[in-house]
């Protein structure tokens, strides 16, 4: 008898366990596949350009390249366009200029992918970034070497890595990029290049405008610059992020004002 209830008593012990897996297997697939939630919104600026814009942490971002003309005060953008009719920037008017400026990337035509900067936005100096008539929308700024480190930080890369130079963290820059508008390497690429876009900053491969007027290479879908708004005090050069469709994580380092890179704004 004895027997039997020490049989009954294992028995329930083997259905309360089987039922404390069954649950413990539910609720962690439930939890794998419920996806982040991400939050947007939008901003205009002065021009009417309406850009989709995220919640990342604690932070809101434009998820979109800004494309602005005009200062908030009204005062136009000096625009750097082509000559020649084949895509090539007029160097010397960009090489020139030391006031804000901004020039598009493959522009030639109305049927270019970026044309009046539909895709990729604008590449802006940064003589552009620094002016007092501003151009964030209003309410937002062009963010600082520190709104960037949040971020990423937010994302997951470590405090000492966010300080460093060159290349730091590790998957951060796929959280920030999309699947689509980067060359992609097929295995076996020793490297995660896979955007996930998890983050909702939604960046694509912009290209840029070199320090002499020439447009980056690797151009588009391979690369895309940032501008921050913070002068390195050692030298004098404003800080940067560079994403590149070979590497996994992000870019930073400083250059001279008059490289041409896209924008993003921050909420203040």
């Amino acid at each position: 008898m004895k027997y039997f209830k020490i049989k009954s008593i294992f028995k329930q012990a083997l259905i309360f366990s089987g039922l404390l897996s069954f649950v413990f297997i539910v609720c962690c697939k439930k939890d794998k596949q419920t996806p982040n939630t991400v939050e947007y919104s939008t901003v205009t600026d002065i021009d009417g350009n309406i850009y989709k814009t995220v919640k990342i942490g604690d932070q809101w971002w434009m998820a979109e390249n800004l494309k602005v003309k005009r200062y908030n005060n009204g005062d136009s953008i000096n625009y750097v366009g082509e000559v020649g009719g084949f895509g090539i920037l007029d160097s010397s008017k960009w090489n020139n200029t030391i006031t804000g400026a901004y020039c598009i990337i493959d522009n030639s035509s109305s049927t270019s992918q970026n044309y009046n900067g539909k895709m990729f936005g604008f590449l802006y100096n940064y003589y552009s970034v620094g002016d007092p008539r501003k151009i964030a929308p209003v309410g937002w700024h062009i963010p600082s070497d520190e709104d960037w480190k949040q971020m990423e930080i937010y994302l997951g890369m470590s405090s000492s890595d966010a300080d460093k130079i060159n290349w730091r963290g590790n998957t951060q820059g796929n959280k920030l990029r999309i699947n689509t508008g980067w060359f992609m390497l097929q295995p076996p690429a020793s490297y995660s290049v896979w955007g996930t876009n998890e983050s909702g900053f939604t960046a694509i491969g912009g290209g840029c405008c070199m320090y002499n007027g020439v447009w980056g290479n690797p151009g588009t879908f391979s690369t895309g610059f940032w501008w921050t708004s913070t002068i390195n005090i050692t030298n004098n050069q404003p800080w940067y992020r560079y994403l590149d469709y070979q590497k996994a994580n992000i870019f930073r380092f400083y250059g001279s004002m008059t490289y041409g890179f896209s924008i993003r704004c921050v909420k203040d």
